[in-house]
This record gives C-alpha cells, structure tokens and sequence, in this order.
C-alpha cells in the first residue's frame, strides 16, 4: 500500500495538472456516481489527507479516493494515449485541455460535499505531512493503549496518517525496538521520538524517486532492514529476519532491536 509520502507525490502531480482548470472531461466509473458530471466545473485543489487523496471542485464538491494495495493515478497531456493499466481497470478520468487524470484499480472512490470531508477523513491522527501537524499529539495517540504491538499501533492511521509496512519497520529499528514490543513498555521518550522521526523521514522522502532511510550513500542500501531478510544488519551484523505481525510482513534485526520476536506458530 503507498505509503503518506507517495500518496502526498501523486497529490502533487495531480494538483499540478487539474488545479485552476476546467474540466473538460469527467467520467466516474463506478456504479453510484456513473451519472454524476464535472465538466464546466473548475478544480479547486487536489490535496493529500494521510493515504487519501481530495479534489475539491467548485461547487462545494470533493472526489475522494484512496489508492489501498494497488490503485494508481496517472497523468498524461490531453490527447496523449494513456499507459500503465488496462482500459477496465479504469475507474476515473478526469480532464482539461492541457492534461487528464486517469484513475486505475481505485477501491475507494467517492463524490462529497466538501463540507463532509470529515466524514473520511475525520478519524485520521495528525497527519505526518499536513499542515496539522502536531508530534505531541501523535504522540499521546501512539502511546494511548499500551498494550498494543508498537508495529500495530504504528500502522494505526487514527494515531497518526501516513505510516505504512515500510516506515513501520523502519521506524522500529532506529528507535532499537522489537515490532512486537508493547507500546506501554517503550521508554516514555520514545513514542514522541518516533512522532518526530516519522515526520523527518516522510519529509526528506516525498519528492524522492527512490526512498531513503537510511545515511548511508553507498548503493542499494537505502533502508535498513525492510525488504532485506537474511542479509546483515546494517548495526549488528546479525541476519535480518521477517514475520507477519497481524497481516502484515514486518522486519526487524532481532540482535539490537530491544523486546518480543513474533509467537510461535
């Protein structure tokens, strides 16, 4: 699933292409909004809430979607013939008279009042890449069931928006914690330095092609130990390894990352 600082990228590219332009074109194709029409209406701004995106078109209306596992938005010079998904997996199109937007394998799409934006995104913590940023906050919410897998709770859009499978990992090693650690066991510096190490991370990685976490310059040694099981750990040498933690793979060096490996089968 993209991640917040690839979901903020595609905002970008979007808001580029449909900002303060007319539609020319619009064709919403699922089966709830297959009659709605935008065209003859201006877009307003395209902007990134956590991993969901909105379009605010005039009027008082927002196209939401979300991308999940495998959805895509693509932008190409109107008139230009679309690549990178198959005519079905067409979901929206969106444009004027310089770019269109295409909308590929969406599972989330949605016409609004702008006025009820709250309603999707509402229940989302403080967005690592928004302008509510607020790292105490975060925070408080990370820390707020300390029962809870720091990796689980670190994926929890409610505490903070943006985290995905590869930060999580990430996030976990830099602080030398174990995924599975109980948040309520972590030192009480730590959900916040996690708040603000996100932060840095998703900052310095949005306009990136390629994502980086790590220091280091030297090829193909751009995490740490994500994607890397039984290759050596960048701190200890020991083999990297992985497990499903929930649904999801995680990795982790369980040499100098403090705290619980996955139960046993």
């Amino acid at each position: 699933m993209p991640e917040g600082d690839t979901v903020w990228s595609v905002a970008r590219r979007l808001d580029e292409a449909l900002a303060g332009r007319v539609l020319t074109r619009s064709d919403l194709r699922v089966p709830r909004f297959a009659t709605a029409d935008l065209t003859g209406r201006r877009v307003l701004d395209v902007t990134p809430r956590g991993k969901h995106l909105l379009a605010r078109i005039e009027g008082g209306l927002t196209l939401h979607s979300h991308l999940r596992m495998d959805g895509a938005w693509r932008v190409f010079a109107t008139g230009e013939r679309p690549r990178g998904g198959a005519e079905h997996q067409l979901r929206a199109v969106l444009g004027n008279a310089e770019f269109t937007a295409y909308g590929y394998r969406l599972p989330v799409l949605e016409l609004l009042r702008t006025a009820e934006e709250e309603r999707v995104v509402g229940h989302l913590g403080p967005d690592l890449l928004g302008p509510d940023w607020d790292a105490e906050e975060a925070a408080r919410r990370l820390a707020g069931d300390p029962g809870r897998p720091l990796g689980e709770a670190l994926l929890d859009q409610r505490n903070l928006a943006g985290i995905g499978n590869v930060y999580k990992s990430e996030l976990a090693f830099l602080a030398a914690v174990s995924p599975w650690l109980p948040v309520g066991e972590l030192p009480p510096d730590v959900p916040e330095r996690l708040a603000v190490t996100a932060h840095r991370l998703l900052e310095a990685n949005k306009a990136r092609p390629d994502r980086r976490t790590t220091t280091t310059g030297r090829s193909g040694e751009r995490l740490y130990v994500y994607g890397r099981a039984g290759r050596a750990c960048p701190r200890c040498g020991r083999p990297v390894r992985k497990a499903e933690l929930g649904d999801r793979v995680t990795y982790w060096c369980p040499g100098c990352q403090r705290g619980p490996g996955p139960a046993a089968p």
